[in-house]
């Protein structure tokens, strides 16, 4: 994991408006680990959230961040690539 942690370009702490964020995402269903993560997501700007959790992707069909497998994930780059067409 700290190999991974040292490729991020990007890092963010959890601060107070985080936890609140990731609050209302566990009164939507939302585990509380993965309820931080998305509100971290969130936070920095991301426009994808890859995850291999079903459940999760099911839970978050109403963000503004698309909430993607791995596979959906690679298919949607790759329709946005012009290299790829």
């Amino acid at each position: 994991m700290n190999r991974y942690l040292q490729m991020a370009e990007l890092r963010q702490e959890v601060n107070e408006i985080i936890r609140q964020r990731a609050e209302q995402l566990q009164h939507n269903g939302v585990k509380a680990v993965d309820a931080l993560h998305l509100a971290c997501a969130e936070t920095v700007g991301s426009s994808y959230f890859v995850t291999c959790d079903k459940r999760l992707i099911n839970r978050c069909s109403a963000l503004t961040m698309k909430v993607l497998n791995p596979v959906d994930f690679v298919l949607e780059a790759n329709e946005d690539d012009p290299d790829q067409k």
